[in-house]
Formats: C-alpha cells, structure tokens, sequence
C-alpha cells in the first residue's frame, strides 16, 4: 500500500473488500458491504484508501457514463484492458495488442511519446443475456 497512508484496521477492512470481489465497485458500494459486514469505517476512510491504492497502481478504476469511479482489484498488474458487463459488473481482464498499436502509431504521427491510454469495453455478459432472454 502507498507508503503515505499508514496501514489501519479501517483501511485494512477496505483492501480486505476489494479482495472479496471480482467486480468493480463503487466506494459508496463498498462502504455499505463494509457496514454490513459490522466494520466501522467512514466513507471518507473508504475514498481515501481507495485513491491511495489507486495510485499506488494496486487497483484499477473505470468511469461510468456518469463519471463515477469503480475500483477493482486485478491479478494482472502489467498494462491491460477490461470488458465489463453492464448488468452484473463481472469485469473480464483484456490484452489489447490492436489498441496498444493503435495508440502509439496515432501519438507518434503528431509527434508525441509515451503515450498513456485506457479503454474499457461494456456490454451484456452472456449469462446476463440468457437471464434476459429467458425471463
């Protein structure tokens, strides 16, 4: 964890959730899993640790549509992609080599270096799919 923030129960609990699950959560959503489970921990506790993990490159973050920040934690820490069910959240971990190539060809022809990019793909898992077409 980020050097900065010193390890407490409280933070501990939030890296402990995040280790729980496979899908990416908001940090109201794992405020309320955290109160439900009897841990005391602050919403501002859980933005906090959140972002210091996010920084210190320990869990991925993807925007929604509405700009809302999910955080997951990953088993892949090499640059990689996700493709995210809209329905359930089940987030699946991604190489993209097309885009890698993309990304560096489109930074190189104006003349830029070291280029950063993320992409998240969204839509329908297939069990998702079955449930909807089956209901």
């Amino acid at each position: 964890m980020n050097q900065q923030l010193r390890m407490t129960k409280q933070r501990a609990a939030v890296a402990g959730a995040l280790d729980a699950t496979d899908e990416f959560r908001s940090a109201q959503q794992l405020h309320e899993q955290l109160r439900d489970r009897g841990d005391a921990v602050g919403l501002a506790t859980v933005y906090r640790t959140l972002q210091a993990l996010a920084a210190g490159g320990e869990v991925d973050v993807l925007r929604t549509d509405d700009g809302e920040a999910l955080y997951r934690r990953c088993a892949r820490t090499e640059h990689h992609h996700h493709l995210v069910c809209r329905s359930c959240g089940r987030a699946v971990e991604i190489d993209g080599p097309t885009v890698e190539s993309w990304a560096a060809s489109v930074g190189a022809s104006q003349g830029f270096t070291e280029i950063e990019h993320t992409v998240e793909l969204w839509g329908t898992c297939a069990d998702c799919r079955a449930s909807a077409t089956a209901g």
